[in-house]
């Protein structure tokens, strides 16, 4: 069985027992957390939302925080001497699901 979920503006698709890196949430390590926009529950019976699921969830348990590679951006303007090197990482958060109810 696997789900769609929605979460920090992106769609994940998520089985259980899988790690998912999705985008910081407010959570230690450790903690419980819930889904609630799930937009598609496969495998046996499929259930398409519209457009969410009604009572399904996702529960999962933050395995860690961290951040991703560094990504590094160059500008420049053309014969003006004129650049600029900005580097940024993306926060995220490794999520093990632990079970689908749908």
């Amino acid at each position: 069985m696997y789900a769609i979920i929605v979460t920090g503006g992106k769609q994940y698709r998520v089985q259980q027992g899988e790690a998912v890196y999705v985008e910081k949430l407010s959570a230690n390590a450790g903690d419980k957390v819930t889904f609630d926009q799930v937009v598609f529950v496969g495998g046996d019976s499929t259930k398409i939302g519209t457009p969410l699921v009604s009572g399904a969830s996702v529960t999962g348990t933050v395995e860690k925080q961290g951040q991703e590679k560094k990504v590094v951006t160059f500008k420049y303007k053309a014969k003006k001497g004129q650049h600029t090197k900005v580097g940024h990482r993306q926060p995220y958060t490794k999520v093990v699901i632990d079970a689908i109810n749908a």
